[in-house]
């Protein structure tokens, strides 16, 4: 499935959905939105795959056309109470921003293993949040995350550690050194927007994981 495709489904549902509940409700629309745009697609959730003797789950994998695209997602917010349809959205305050960009990263990786092991397929890693820290660049030197900020216009390459001083609290299961084999150039896109207020712009970064040669 092109990725421009998936930017034009990313589009469409920003119009019917421009907010979620939570990353599984984020999940089951734009599952929904891809079946309606590909009837003939097979697309799994929560599919479980094998990586490195372990168990573990995708969040999408799509089968179209003898092509597999395997998709990761997060949805991260700020608090936010906002109303769509009818409905209320009490959006949580989840914080930890460090964390999400570290996880966020630790999926492009593991999307890489994915695609390595799985010759032909490609990925997708899709980050949607109304938090802006996410996409402007910090005022923070030397920030014990600073390797794995996403903001606008970073490219994200090589090796990403935690900086010295990292707490325990922190790093507790997220220890490892992330290594990613191609270079991502980081660009936001919109997907909705409710006004100008904070918590009231969501935004998100498409990152595309090539087929291994």
């Amino acid at each position: 499935m092109p990725i421009n495709k998936i930017r034009a489904t990313l589009a469409k549902l920003g119009k019917k959905h421009p907010v979620f509940h939570s990353e599984a409700d984020f999940q089951h629309a734009l599952a929904w939105e891809l079946q309606l745009d590909d009837p003939t697609a097979s697309i799994r959730l929560e599919k479980q795959v094998a990586e490195s003797g372990k168990r573990v789950h995708l969040d999408l994998l799509v089968q179209s056309d003898g092509e597999e695209l395997a998709i990761e997602l997060k949805y991260k917010t700020r608090l936010s109470n906002l109303t769509y349809a009818g409905e209320d959205f009490l959006l949580r305050n989840q914080s930890a921003q460090d964390l999400g960009r570290y996880d966020f990263i630790k999926d492009v990786g593991r999307l890489e293993v994915y695609t390595q092991a799985h010759r032909g397929s490609s990925g997708v890693a899709i980050f949607l949040t109304n938090d802006q820290t996410y996409w402007n660049p910090s005022k923070k030197h030397n920030a014990v995350d600073s390797a794995f900020r996403i903001h606008e216009g970073r490219v994200l390459q090589g090796h990403a550690a935690w900086g010295d001083g990292a707490a325990d609290g922190t790093t507790d299961k997220r220890q490892d050194v992330l290594t990613l084999r191609h270079t991502y150039q980081v660009n936001w896109s919109d997907y909705s927007s409710f006004g100008t207020g904070l918590g009231d712009q969501f935004r998100y970064v498409l990152l595309h994981i090539p087929r291994e040669t």
